[in-house]
């Protein structure tokens, strides 16, 4: 009974709900934002240039796979959400 209510209740939000993907650097921004975390900061926990964390940051430069390990254990997420 537990796992169909779950599931009704998934399909209806889905469906009057729906939520638009967010894009890797948006949710670093997010993350960034709630965290009260500076692009200096990410340079260090990313293991890169305050240019490149710049650029990620702007979204005009992927997150490497590193990047996103590196982000994820920081912040205790699963690497995905940045790649």
């Amino acid at each position: 009974m537990h796992k169909l209510l779950v599931t009704l209740i998934e399909v209806y939000e889905a469906e009057n709900y729906p939520m638009d993907k967010s894009e890797p650097h948006e949710i670093l921004q997010h993350i960034m934002e709630s965290s009260g975390l500076r692009q200096a900061d990410l340079a260090v926990i990313m293991k890169s240039s305050s240019g490149v964390v710049s650029e990620v940051v702007n979204g005009k430069r992927a997150i490497s796979k590193a990047q996103a390990k590196a982000l994820g254990d920081y912040f205790k997420v699963s690497p995905s959400l940045f790649i």
